[in-house]
């Protein structure tokens, strides 16, 4: 039997999670529950993983709200 890791977020890139926040939030929202500066001016996917790969706190906020919205990505 092979050991599964207990990290929800295992397997998951930063890119398919920013992608699917915003795909259901869009950028106007995503902005409100996380201010920052790469979701409010100019957005854009690339740009935003460009700064979260860089902001340990960011990268903390988005795969939290990632991890409370995945019930919400399937409806």
């Amino acid at each position: 039997m092979q050991n599964q890791s207990k990290d929800p977020l295992h397997g998951i890139t930063l890119q398919k999670i920013v992608e699917a926040l915003v795909n259901h939030y869009g950028f106007d929202t995503l902005a409100e529950l996380i201010p920052v500066k790469c979701f409010t001016t100019n957005p854009s996917v690339k740009s935003s993983l460009t700064f979260l790969r860089k902001t340990d706190w960011a990268r903390k906020k988005v795969e939290e709200l990632y991890l409370k919205s995945l019930s919400k990505f399937t409806e």
